[in-house]
């Protein structure tokens, strides 16, 4: 099943579409339903989570909408309000993040000084958490919660992972001789072992690049909806909507690709670092 923040964001797109064909404006439907156009304005943009049945029921009969339509919005509603996994790891995971991850069906990741959290092998994942303050519980909390995302990689609609490692992303585990050959592993098996999954390196010979800016991810999405970004920051990452800004991020990833090792002689590399090292 798709997650349910991305039902949640097809639902909002719904919605609004059938006002418009229904030739409401918001302060149309807010005096007939009584309701401030505020809160109709959230419900239309996502930033209202949680719209119940009663209010999406009153919504479709206003706009004239019946029959299989109605059941089948009414349902998006149902499943857009299951609890999803990952608000079980809210303390260590970004889960509105996530929650968009699991239902892209291509992800194109670069992830600056780290590897990409959907690649990480469980003994790097332990390593990073501990070097970011956590210990005991919250380490086997953050390792269980990146397994369980891990799982994307198995779905059958994800069409497409793509992800650029720096070469010093590596080097910067190179004193943690267990984790880093986990990880040199688990990177080989996944890009020689799944068709869908690409891995290139980003030598540090190339120097400063158009990823200086800061690690971020696209997303793409199935049924005609709009891709997004996610851009990381020490503060907590966010989200990005706006379409010039997620070209932008899409035009950053071209470069890097362009200056990045081809997948097969990234391939040679990391079999080459795991006989070395």
């Amino acid at each position: 099943m798709t997650s349910p923040i991305v039902r949640r964001r097809r639902l909002s797109v719904e919605l609004r579409r059938q006002r418009v064909q229904a030739g409401m404006t918001l302060s149309d439907v807010a005096e007939e339903l009584e309701w401030s156009p505020a809160k109709l304005g959230h419900i239309e943009t996502g930033i209202r989570k949680w719209p119940s049945v009663i209010e999406v029921s009153a919504l479709l009969s206003l706009y004239g909408v019946r029959g299989g339509q109605r059941d089948a919005i009414l349902t998006l509603v149902r499943e857009s309000r299951l609890r999803p996994w990952w608000t079980e790891y809210e303390d260590v995971v970004p889960s509105a993040y996530i929650g968009n991850e699991a239902g892209a069906v291509a992800i194109d990741s670069y992830a600056g000084m780290l590897v990409p959290d959907l690649l990480q092998a469980p003994e790097y994942t332990a390593e990073l958490a501990r070097a970011r303050g956590r210990d005991g519980a919250a380490v086997e909390r953050t390792v269980a919660a990146y397994l369980k995302r891990q799982e994307i990689l198995d779905r059958d609609n994800l069409g497409r992972y793509h992800a650029l490692i720096e070469e010093d992303a590596l080097q910067r585990v190179a004193s943690r001789s267990e984790a880093l050959h986990a990880q040199l592993r688990r990177l080989i098996e996944l890009a020689e072992g799944d068709s869908r999954v690409t891995v290139q390196l980003l030598p540090t010979s190339v120097g400063l690049h158009a990823g200086a800016a800061g690690p971020f991810t696209v997303l793409e999405f199935d049924e005609g909806e709009s891709s997004l970004a996610y851009v990381e920051a020490t503060q907590g990452g966010a989200i990005v909507e706006d379409e010039a800004a997620v070209e932008r991020c899409q035009e950053v990833w071209r470069r890097l690709v362009d200056v990045a090792v081809d997948p097969l002689a990234t391939i040679v590399t990391l079999k080459r670092l795991d006989l070395l090292t």
